[in-house]
């Protein structure tokens, strides 16, 4: 099973968006519904949990985390702006605060954001570098990389992670 951290944080509140809950609550509701959520799956088994980016800002989490296997997804900033300027920063709390011009403001933020979270970030068990796996497949973009392009490379390289 695949299942997105953000997803089940929506149907555990009843809120249907991570920026409603944001709006209505806080940043710390949803961190500790977050931690809830992960706590519970951590004693499931073959699951795939796709976490936000802020759940490793938590050592709590790390601890829920560390049940499993744990793969930091590097995406380089400039391809995460462009994916959000593109749909708009409203689904995006963290994104979404100030006016101006959509790819800029997420590239300041995700910046902002990466420089607090990357020590938390080299915490996983592996990293999959996307920007690696573009260039050995011949591409400058990384976001024409499909999920299974991904997963395969990601294991490729001698069956280790660590690519």
């Amino acid at each position: 099973h695949s299942l997105t951290g953000d997803k089940l944080v929506e149907q555990s509140v009843g809120i249907p968006s991570v920026a409603e809950i944001f709006q209505v609550h806080s940043e710390a509701f949803f961190r500790d519904n977050e931690s809830e959520v992960l706590r519970d799956l951590s004693s499931m088994h073959r699951l795939i949990v796709a976490t936000g980016g802020g759940a490793v800002i938590r050592p709590i989490n790390w601890s829920y985390m560390r049940k499993g296997l744990t793969i930091w997804l590097d995406v380089p900033l400039d391809a995460l702006a462009r994916r959000i300027a593109a749909v708009g920063t409203a689904s995006r709390p963290l994104l979404h605060q100030e006016s101006g011009d959509p790819y800029a403001k997420a590239y300041a933020k995700l910046t902002a954001l990466f420089e607090q979270r990357m020590d938390s970030y080299a915490n996983a068990d592996a990293r999959v570098s996307l920007e690696n796996i573009a260039l050995k497949q011949g591409h400058n973009d990384v976001n024409v990389l499909t999920p299974s392009a991904i997963a395969i490379e990601g294991i490729a390289k001698d069956g280790e992670l660590s690519y």
